[in-house]
């Protein structure tokens, strides 16, 4: 499998993967043009918005790694939930650890005294929020915090009881099975 030049398309990375899996896509792991065009013509068909929270950032070293960023700007999430007033539901593809999406959209709603109440604990995390409107129609919004597509995040994966279980269900469980499994159910 190659490198696809579109968002989360790093050979590394198991975002697509995933969505292949979930939706048997029969997608393209190779640096063409048509492996994009399959990429975004299923975003269109299914009406899913893509984007990373972070604007930009810079890093010391060249890796994929969260923790590495630096001077990080966020996108104005906010500002695009305003604007597109049909979503109700994030997906972040990580949690609330130390530069995670999850943790940047919490700063975002606390810059904008939105207050994010839980409403499941457990991964995936779910919680949810009211988006104040200009025009005073206040809308609920879903977030759904789901274990990471990268590698990095197997270990984190192999330490739920949840996962730790099926195992022993089915030992040929792996990490993405597990994955595709979480992710199908918000899809």
């Amino acid at each position: 499998m190659g490198d696809v030049n579109f968002c989360y398309g790093s050979r590394d990375g198991q975002l697509w993967p995933i969505l292949d899996r979930i939706f048997e896509l029969k997608l393209k792991f190779e640096t063409t043009r048509a492996a994009v065009e399959q990429r975004k013509q299923f975003l269109i068909d299914r009406k899913i918005g893509i984007c990373d929270i972070v604007e930009s950032a810079e890093r010391s070293k060249i890796d994929a790694s969260d923790l590495g960023m630096q001077n990080i700007k966020l996108r104005n999430l906010i500002f695009y939930l305003r604007k597109y007033p049909n979503v109700d539901t994030l997906l972040f593809t990580g949690g609330n650890s130390k530069n995670g999406p999850e943790y940047f959209f919490r700063q975002l709603l606390k810059q904008n005294q939105i207050k994010l109440e839980i409403v499941h604990e457990q991964v995936p995390r779910i919680h949810e929020f009211m988006l104040p409107s200009e025009k005073n129609r206040n809308r609920t919004i879903k977030t759904v915090s789901l274990t990471a597509p990268s590698g990095a995040a197997n270990r984190a994966i192999g330490s739920l009881s949840t996962y730790k279980e099926m195992k022993l269900k089915n030992p040929m469980l792996n990490t993405l099975d597990f994955r595709v499994m979480q992710y199908a159910p918000y899809f």
